[in-house]
């Protein structure tokens, strides 16, 4: 399936009628999500029940915390996973993290030099030839110019032990059931985390979301009910949510099988920091193929992929052993630290769920519960914390009684074409991936049709060690093209597969790791948001599997451009900050910039009414252009008086020849943009601003927070 085909195949905005479904463990009565009524405060509720407790499901309990939320989180394991797993961190997710009490900073400190990991390596063995590699950081990834901050290399445990110790600081819990904290039956008032809680059934009402949690005490397996305003599925790829809720998944099945194996070597570390620092190293010889990943060079933490091929191959065919055999046959040279610490298979899919809401808006999906990625391209992760600082803003609107039910309905409006694009660029950038083994006469195609003719071809009905026999002789064959008679500039063959694959890595044809203009450019077309009047909602840009530089603009539903701006006061030193910090990261807060003319104010001060209306918070930010004021602004006050949440702030330009704030958003400084808490533009005026002011900005917000829908 093509690209495009991939992307139309998704219905974009699926709905459901109205029915009940049984459950092995229960049901679930679901309803179309169009309902806008305003949710029945019941102080008695927990406000909100998270299903696990991985970094989407951590983020997005310290963002409802800070935004005076209580919610719990459950957790089936015992103990937090030490697996790496995820690792790359891009560049919108770090400017959420920038918002998360220093996470961000936290993060740059402890991750490993940059020159440690900026490039992939594609070679024979660590220590045999290279074949080539190539750099994926730029010198303007380093200039912040587009972004305040640079992406990073940081594992999941690790970013998952920075989290937990965030909401610790937060006033959260952690409870296990065999300590003395254990709450198996006190109630729950918001800050626990419980670990050892898997979510075995789900049933909604009008008033509320019961989840059934079973847990195993002193031997013994029990339950114990949960009712909660809002559910959430942040429960992983294999998410018992969504099975339970009865959310089917579209797209690729089983794209690959493989096997991880997580062990550390400091002389492996050690060798490569010195020799060949790498993130990915790519390895190609007669006897072994295998992709490491290095998540530590200086501590000597890795993480080896394999193709896995079941059930000719199980399990058992990689025990500690083997693996560590195999890593010596990939390294090229002898290792005596190798510690093996845990194995595990994994498959790789491309789907996204259905819907991202349900039950009469209370239960939502997040994260991988929603789509399953390729891991090319770092999508997973970054686009599961993007989801959740998309839907906190929501929720907090919602039980604060500042919006109605009909917004949670945007998040899946908004955040399901975003999963859909990137699960398409994951897998066209999986895609590119496998060009570099087929260059070398390795087509990963062609193993898995062989594979396929083995389990449902004649091979099927051959004894089992005869089907592996036949396996791992025709791959024993497809790896002596890896042989060094074969691939070296002397043998005609070789040296055109050489050259070959030199043209893939400088045309940008390999693995790529950054996608700036997907990374920062991906934009709502529709949902909590009012559209340009004078524009045509264009189709979804298809991905082109290639970086590209992000290009700042200010259309609505797309992330507010970053330029640094000087607060201007009346004190000696001002403050630099970035645009992007005009947003509050401690409470539900709409950020309305305006340049200082007379119409202007006049919007402002129709927005301030209108919000105070609405009880919703208003913030307006007068942004002069550079080397124009000095001093705050008394004019400012006068203005906007009575309202005082205002900010006087100047341009500062990094040269001469910078674009101006308005030039940068593809706009006059007559216009006016409105920001929503998650930093996406709600709301634009390209023009001055004329008429009945109250009137058009009564129904900006009205249409951005889901009232408009109410009285239509």
């Amino acid at each position: 399936m093509g690209v495009s085909g991939f992307i139309k195949g998704f219905n974009l905005l699926h709905r459901t009628k109205p029915r009940i479904r049984l459950h092995p463990y229960g049901y679930i009565q679901r309803r179309d999500f169009s309902d806008t009524k305003i949710l029945n405060s019941n102080d008695s509720l927990l406000p909100v029940l998270i299903v696990g407790a991985g970094p989407v499901g951590l983020v997005l309990s310290v963002l409802l915390t800070k935004f005076g939320i209580k919610c719990t989180v459950l957790e089936k394991n015992k103990g937090f996973s030490k697996h790496p797993q995820a690792h790359f961190i891009n560049n919108r997710t770090m400017e959420v993290f920038r918002k998360l009490d220093g996470l961000a900073e936290e993060i740059q400190r402890s991750q490993p030099p940059v020159d440690l990991w900026r490039k992939f390596i594609y070679c024979t063995s660590l220590t045999g030839s290279i074949l080539g590699s190539v750099d994926h950081m730029h010198p303007q990834d380093f200039e912040k110019i587009v972004s305040p901050i640079s992406v990073a290399h940081f594992s999941q445990y690790k970013l998952t032990r920075l989290l937990v110790k965030l909401l610790e600081n937060l006033g959260f819990g952690i409870h296990t059931l065999e300590g003395p904290d254990s709450l198996d039956h006190e109630p729950l008032r918001g800050g626990e985390i419980l670990m050892g809680y898997e979510c075995v059934s789900i049933d909604t009402t009008d008033e509320c979301v019961t989840a059934t949690a079973s847990f195993s005490k002193e031997g013994k397996l029990l339950t114990r009910k949960i009712q909660s305003k809002i559910l959430i599925g942040a429960d992983g790829a294999g998410s018992m949510v969504r099975k339970l809720v009865g959310i089917d998944l579209k797209g690729e099945k089983d794209l690959q099988k493989l096997v991880s194996v997580h062990f550390w070597s400091k002389d492996l570390g050690r060798y490569l920091l010195n020799e060949r620092p790498g993130m990915l190293f790519f390895i190609f010889n007669t006897e072994v193929i295998g992709v490491l990943v290095a998540h530590d060079l200086t501590q000597g933490e890795f993480v080896l992929q394999i193709p896995f091929y079941p059930p000719q191959q199980n399990l058992e065919d990689f025990s500690a052993e083997i693996c560590k055999k195999l890593i010596l046959k990939l390294v090229g040279q002898e290792l005596s630290d190798i510690d093996v610490i845990d194995i595990k298979p994994w498959v790789m899919h491309a789907e996204v769920a259905d819907r991202f809401v349900c039950g009469n808006n209370q239960i939502m999906l997040c994260g991988d519960a929603a789509h399953r990625f390729p891991p090319a391209g770092g999508f997973g992760m970054n686009t599961g914390i993007q989801d959740a600082h998309n839907l906190a803003w929501k929720i907090a609107s919602l039980l604060n009684g500042v919006a109605p039910t009909s917004i949670l309905a945007t998040y899946e409006t908004e955040r399901k074409p975003i999963a859909v694009f990137n699960t398409a660029l994951s897998v066209q950038n999986f895609r590119a991936a496998m060009a570099v083994p087929a260059t070398l006469g390795l087509d990963p195609t062609v193993a898995n049709s062989v594979h396929q003719v083995i389990n449902k071809g004649f091979g099927y009905i051959l004894p089992s060690g005869m089907q592996k026999a036949i396996l791992d002789g025709i791959f024993s064959i497809g790896r002596s093209q890896l042989s060094e008679f074969i691939l070296n500039e002397n043998n005609p063959l070789g040296s055109s597969r050489l050259a070959k694959l030199r043209h893939i890595f400088e045309e940008g044809k390999s693995l790529q790791l950054q996608f700036p203009a997907e990374d920062l450019g991906f934009r709502y077309l529709e949902g909590a948001l009012v559209p340009d009047g004078d524009d045509v909602v264009p189709a979804p840009e298809l991905p082109t599997g290639r970086r590209r530089d992000y290009v700042p603009c200010a259309d609505p539903g797309s992330r507010l451009p970053h330029m640094n701006v000087k607060v201007l006061s009346n004190f000696p030193s001002e403050e630099t900050i970035s645009t992007l910090d005009l947003v509050s990261e401690n409470k539900v807060e709409f950020l309305l910039i305006i340049a200082p003319m007379e119409e202007s104010y006049n919007l402002a001060q129709a927005a301030f009414k209108v919000a105070e209306e609405y009880k919703v918070s208003t913030k307006v930010c007068i942004l002069w252009p550079a080397d124009t004021v000095t001093r705050v602004q008394p004019g400012s006050k006068a203005k906007l008086a009575p309202w005082k949440n205002y900010i006087d702030v100047i341009e500062v330009k990094r040269s001469l020849d910078s674009s101006s704030w308005w030039s940068t958003c593809q706009m006059t400084e007559q216009g006016a943009i409105l920001v929503r808490p998650d930093e996406h533009i709600a709301w634009r005026s390209k023009s001055r601003a004329v008429g009945d002011l109250y009137s058009k900005m009564k129904i900006v917000f009205s249409t951005v927070l889901g009232f408009e829908s109410m009285n239509s």
